[in-house]
């Protein structure tokens, strides 16, 4: 049999499994909310890049500007990395003269991390625009739709871990 040159020929369409109705619909949310973050991640990433900072980075000095020093244990729950991420990013944070570290009280094996002079500068200059950014990309909902999904997605946070 010929296929005529302008004719498309298309692949057969995989055989996918049968899911249960429930099923189908926590995938296509799980899918929704990826994409999601990913999109207003990208604003996020595109600001931050601005300042020769990752969004991890930025995520540091944002937690130590509203909370003040912190443990790096306490840190890393902040951030939600690894142990190890949050010893690499504050290595690197030091290393742009941003944070320090500072012993602890009565401990001299916990370590807070510290704004710098400039590390405090920096954030207090670019956090406001930062902020705005992220309101502007989630601007596609209202305030109180924006509430209630905070509320949803705590919820669903909860109920995640207890699985």
């Amino acid at each position: 049999m010929t296929v005529p040159p302008d004719a498309s020929i298309a692949p057969p369409e995989p055989k996918r499994p049968k899911v249960e109705k429930d099923t189908a619909t926590a995938l296509e949310t799980w899918v929704v909310l990826a994409r999601a973050y990913l999109a207003i991640y990208k604003h996020v990433s595109a600001d931050v890049v601005r300042y020769d900072l990752t969004a991890s980075e930025f995520g540091i000095l944002e937690a130590l500007f509203h909370k003040g020093p912190l443990l790096l244990g306490d840190l890393q729950k902040k951030i939600l990395v690894t142990s190890g991420g949050v010893t690499y990013l504050v290595n690197r944070l030091i290393a742009k003269g941003l944070v320090m570290r500072e012993s602890f009280p009565g401990d001299r094996r916990s370590r807070f991390a510290v704004l710098t002079p400039e590390g405090s500068a920096l954030i207090k200059r670019i956090f406001p625009g930062h902020a705005k950014r992220i309101a502007k990309a989630m601007s596609a909902l209202s305030p109180k739709e924006q509430k209630r999904l905070t509320v949803m997605l705590r919820t669903l946070g909860k109920g995640a871990t207890d699985v």
